[in-house]
């Protein structure tokens, strides 16, 4: 990895497609149409829209040259270590890419007859398997979009369980350390929320959720290890008080990448999780592709889960809506297919044993930077933790810097930040999750950068504030950006 202050290569300029091209250009040529074809008359209006005004007309060239010229100004878990610590932003491999673009996966229609789709149907059937397995869980739904999704999902299924038995209740116990979107969640399935603090540890106390638990109490909704990277110990009694009031327990699988192969929430009282397959199970995330976030339940909760479901029956497999306790459809058609696949090409290339290594290696990793760096910032919390290691900024205001400019002098030497100011309960929180796919020499070369910036915060702080220096852009104004966003930009003259 080059130094913070080395030359860097050609970076071009790059307008806006609104702002490129000339009328007449052409990226694609289709065959003519027929008369009837042409005459507009006989398409529905619904179907016809007006010309758009000042809409970029194109060659192949310019589009092709244009977002190859984004993407190589964008950091990546392709091209740069990613340590989003709670995202899990492991890389993408290739083979999971190469199966989800086999023509029957890639160009089935999802309005496709299920005779023709049974190949679909069965991954999907044995991804469900496949998850119920590796958690400990009974039945599975794939259709959430996404985490959040499925965590919503999750809550309605809690609610409707409880509405079933003549009361929904009216509260859900919610840890400091959990996830934003839990909180979220609960209010919008109609629920309080009641916080519960964190012990001297950084972890649940049952002493401190024991006089929460009452009849009125919908849920605790755990993450584990939560996102301060450390597993909550005392997760069995914690879940054993909240069933013995009737209550259920909502187990957030964010963070499935420090358990997978290891240990299973199932086996630790969770009655409905969700998985992030762009986390764990590493389909793309983010910008790079959308989410799944798959629910995964206990018998308690079987029959709520969303229609339509994947039934195998003697003609093969269908999809069914015959569930009448359902919460119902969540989302169009039947999940991000896509996703699905890579994830099931992940799970099965790499096997049980492979999952548990993966596991093992995601630790290691973690607790290798946490040990190597324990000097130079603050740990949050002292201790061998999982997946992700969480520091304050406890060492870096002495020198006149934040946990801001930390992050930002991280990407003149290559590396996208960590996740800065999460959890809320750490003050100037830096979480570092450095995941089973880097490599050690790596992990020294961002160690070495983090050891190089706090050194040069004790001699020029001024240099760490205003970093970062070699990005296509300097340190920007993040709250004017939000209030005032500016969509058109043109060009600067270039001497």
């Amino acid at each position: 990895m080059s130094g913070a202050d080395e030359s860097r290569g050609l970076s071009l300029d790059e307008l806006p497609l609104f702002e490129r091209g000339s009328g007449g250009r052409r990226g694609y040529t289709l065959p003519l149409l027929a008369e009837r074809e042409r005459d507009a008359e006989s398409l529905p209006a619904e179907l016809c829209r007006d010309d758009l005004d000042d809409f970029p007309e194109l060659s192949e060239m310019e589009v092709l040259r244009h977002f190859l010229r984004l993407s190589q100004w964008n950091f990546s878990a392709a091209t740069n270590f990613y340590p989003l610590g709670s995202c899990t932003m492991k890389y993408n491999p290739v083979l999971n890419e190469k199966i989800a673009r086999l023509s029957g996966f890639a160009e089935l229609h999802p309005l496709t007859p299920t005779p023709a789709a049974q190949g679909a149907l069965e991954l999907m059937a044995r991804l469900e398997a496949l998850l119920a397995e590796v958690s400990g869980m009974d039945a599975v739904s794939l259709q959430p979009a996404a985490g959040a999704h499925g965590e919503l999902a999750g809550m309605k299924m809690i609610r409707a369980h409880h509405v079933s038995r003549g009361s929904p209740r009216r509260k859900v116990l919610i840890p400091q350390s959990a996830h934003g979107t839990n909180p979220a969640s609960s209010a919008l399935c109609g629920y309080g929320v009641v916080p519960v603090a964190s012990n001297d540890e950084g972890m649940i106390d049952p002493a401190a959720v024991a006089p929460l638990v009452d009849a009125e109490t919908a849920a605790i909704m755990v993450t584990n290890p939560n996102t301060l990277g450390l597993f909550e110990k005392d997760i069995v009694r914690i879940a054993g008080a909240v069933h013995e009031k009737g209550g259920l327990v909502y187990f957030d699988g964010a963070n499935m990448n420090a358990l997978l192969g290891v240990a299973k929430p199932g086996h630790m009282g969770a009655d409905v999780l969700q998985f992030n397959l762009h986390k764990t199970f590493s389909t793309p995330h983010g910008g790079g592709g959308p989410g799944a976030g798959p629910v995964a339940v206990k018998r308690v909760l079987a029959d709520y889960l969303p229609v339509p479901r994947v039934v195998r029956g003697d003609a093969g497999y269908h999809l069914s809506d015959d569930f009448p306790k359902s919460i119902g459809r969540i989302r169009a058609f039947f999940g991000n297919f896509g996703m699905l696949v890579r994830a099931y090409a992940y799970m099965i290339s790499l096997g049980g044993d492979g999952m548990r290594w993966a596991t093992q290696m995601a630790i290691l990793n973690a607790n290798y930077v946490r040990k190597r760096l324990e000097g130079v910032l603050e740990l949050a919390y002292d201790g061998p933790c999982l997946h992700e290691c969480v520091f304050s900024d406890s060492k870096l205001e002495p020198l006149g810097i934040e946990t801001l400019d930390l992050a930002k002098r991280l990407l003149d030497y290559g590396f996208y930040a960590p996740t800065i100011y999460f959890p809320l309960i750490v003050s100037g929180a830096i979480m570092i999750e450095p995941t089973e796919s880097e490599t050690r020499e790596t992990l020294d070369e961002f160690i070495a950068a983090v050891e190089a910036i706090v050194g040069e915060a004790r001699e020029h702080p001024e240099r760490v504030k205003s970093a970062p220096h070699r990005t296509r852009v300097s340190r920007l104004d993040e709250v004017r950006a939000a209030r005032q966003p500016k969509l058109r930009w043109r060009k600067a003259s270039i001497e």
